[in-house]
């Protein structure tokens, strides 16, 4: 009874973190979005919201976030799969992950002059014998690069449910009679299916809110809710309008977490029932 009396206290931590940096940020995002430039309680930001110019940049920032998510998906899960069935899967992990450690910033300098005029990725194809390309400030270096940063994060929770599947079970499909495709199909995606949600959560939410990347490898030609936050704080100074932006980009948030949720399968652990 007394270890029950006393865990409360171990929770008051926990909860002083949750109060001053997850629900008093977001009030006082809420609280900004009902003021205009005068500091004067207004709806017109989220009326503002609904008009036509930021519709088309909320359905910009989806279909970006969308396709970097899909793009991303398409590479990380076969690269997952086949880490899974190599000797040193670990170490091959490990190499995948490390780039994410380096800085963002760093890998975006690093990306402006690889597709520069000049530099590498221009210069292969001048060897081809073809004119220099202006990929920089492209929506192609704007997807490829997020592409890049985001691949380890997808990789890594996918290659986790997979590595977790109990490999008596695509045995008993196969002995059955099933093809690959459909060992794939019925048994191994399914029981991977969490893996799959947490990176596109990881990935989806992120890339919903870019804005280092549209403005250094873009040059500000792909706007998206990141974007148009960090313009209204800092250029339009107009905190009102960027706090409003916030609260909606905190609302989609939310709801891909709903989407996304996980339900846990009991034939994804190896060789153990629930």
């Amino acid at each position: 009874m007394a270890n029950k009396q006393q865990r409360p206290w171990y929770l008051v931590p926990y909860y002083l973190w949750i109060v001053l940096f997850v629900i008093a940020p977001i009030a006082l995002v809420v609280y900004f979005s009902f003021q205009d430039l005068s500091g004067n309680f207004t709806l017109d930001n989220y009326a503002n919201f609904f008009s036509s110019t930021y519709f088309r940049m909320t359905l910009s920032s989806f279909w970006y976030a969308f396709l970097i998510t899909l793009i991303t998906l398409f590479i990380a899960y076969p690269t997952a799969y086949w880490l899974t069935k190599t000797k040193h899967k670990e170490l091959w992990l490990l190499l995948i992950i490390i780039p994410s450690w380096i800085n963002l910033l760093l890998k975006a300098y690093a990306f402006i002059g690889i597709f520069g005029l000049y530099g590498p990725a221009n210069q292969l194809i001048q060897f081809f014998g073809a004119s220099p390309l202006q990929i920089l400030f492209t929506d192609f270096s704007f997807v490829f690069v997020s592409v890049y940063i985001f691949i380890p994060f997808m990789v890594l929770p996918i290659f986790n449910a997979l590595d977790k599947i109990n490999p008596a079970l695509i045995d008993a499909s196969r002995d059955l009679g099933a093809s690959q495709w459909t060992t794939f199909r019925r048994v191994i995606f399914p029981l991977a299916v969490n893996g799959v949600k947490s990176g596109v959560q990881v990935v989806f939410i992120p890339a919903l809110s870019l804005f280092v990347i549209t403005r250094l490898i873009a040059g500000n030609k792909v706007i998206t809710l990141g974007t148009a936050i960090e313009q209204q704080f800092l250029v339009t100074q107009n905190w009102g309008m960027g706090s409003t932006i916030a609260v909606f980009l905190i609302l989609f948030m939310i709801i891909i977490m709903l989407l996304t949720g996980q339900k846990e399968r009991g034939g994804a652990l190896n060789g153990k029932t629930k």
